[in-house]
């Protein structure tokens, strides 16, 4: 059984005079990353990997759940491809994933996210920041996408969880 996990980064801040690339955290976003870390970890998450984006506030998201996930955050895997990273970059990266692992987290940005979640699952419109699109099936990473999933579970922030 292989699971993939889409998060959109934690709630990020927009101060004047910095590049979309490095904006930071928000206060709101540096608290909801942990919670989310932590519900995914009573949910079963345990990572192979954790890849994120190189923006700052979606390392800074990955480096959170990390922590929360017992990761070794020095294990983060910074793939350019993830920024701005549209649905069919995203899915590159997913299908050339080592067929060793099971578990793979994906630290990204809005609008890729919520299209290849929503290609995925009819039922996904939009992922919310620090939502979390869990995606469990029985095949290879190459397969992803166009595979029938066993289980889509969507997590929020605000604790809904639909499966």
């Amino acid at each position: 059984m292989r699971t993939l996990i889409l998060l959109r980064h934690a709630k990020s801040d927009h101060p004047p005079g910095l590049s979309d690339r490095d904006r930071p955290l928000a206060a709101r976003g540096t608290l909801d990353a942990p919670r989310m870390g932590q519900r995914l970890h009573g949910h079963g998450a345990r990572l192979d990997r954790l890849i994120s984006s190189p923006a700052v506030r979606a390392l800074a998201t990955a480096r959170l759940m990390a922590a929360a996930l017992q990761y070794p955050s020095r294990r983060i895997i910074v793939d350019e491809r993830l920024y701005p990273g549209d649905a069919a970059q995203l899915l590159a990266v997913i299908r050339t994933l080592e067929q060793d692992t099971y578990q793979v987290m994906l630290v990204a940005h809005n609008p890729g996210l919520s299209e290849l979640a929503h290609r995925c699952a009819a039922q996904i419109t939009h992922l919310p920041t620090c939502a979390a699109a869990v995606f469990e099936y029985d095949g290879t990473w190459r397969e992803f996408a166009s595979i029938e999933f066993s289980r889509v579970t969507l997590e929020t922030p605000r604790g809904a969880r639909s499966d």
